[in-house]
């Protein structure tokens, strides 16, 4: 048995505490939103926040989350303090610019640009660069950079 807090709430599971934490969100509480891409913790798909931080959880154990608060893309915009069905700002910033394709990828990539914006409001090129390194295969690169920047320059006019 192990326990796992998750979007704010405490689940208690049968599982191998070596299953990768992408599974227990996936098979074990139904969370669909974090995805699985290389499996190996270089595509991003799996980002999720483990205690603000983004991590790739395709590669890390379900033991490694114990004790820590585990974010998904399902429970984004609570840990916002946002109410039921009201998107996070990074989503809404996604949503103006247009940025998915695709939009598989997209999950992974508002998770690690929610983290970085809540380290630095007005995030500088080279903090996104080292930030943002999840994979897009459609390209939505630059799109990725204007939501951003956008979102940036609506918390600096105060909006």
């Amino acid at each position: 048995m192990m326990s796992v807090n998750v979007n704010g709430e405490d689940h208690t599971l049968e599982i191998d505490p070596s299953m990768p934490l992408l599974w227990v969100l996936r098979d074990e509480l139904g969370l669909t939103g974090t995805k699985y891409g290389c499996g190996q913790g270089i595509c991003g798909a799996c980002t999720v926040h483990i205690d603000g931080v983004a991590a790739r959880s395709c590669t890390l154990a379900a033991e490694r989350a114990r004790g820590r608060r585990i974010v998904t893309i399902e429970g984004l915009a609570a840990s916002a303090g946002l109410p039921t069905g009201e998107p996070h700002p990074v989503q809404r910033a996604w949503i103006s610019v247009q940025v998915p394709q695709c939009g598989y990828c997209q999950s992974g990539m508002i998770m690690a640009a929610a983290a970085l914006l809540a380290r630095h409001a007005a995030p500088t090129e080279a903090e996104i660069n080292a930030a943002i390194t999840n994979l897009c295969r459609c390209g939505t690169y630059p799109r990725v950079r204007r939501a951003l920047h956008a979102l940036a320059a609506r918390r600096e006019a105060g909006r």
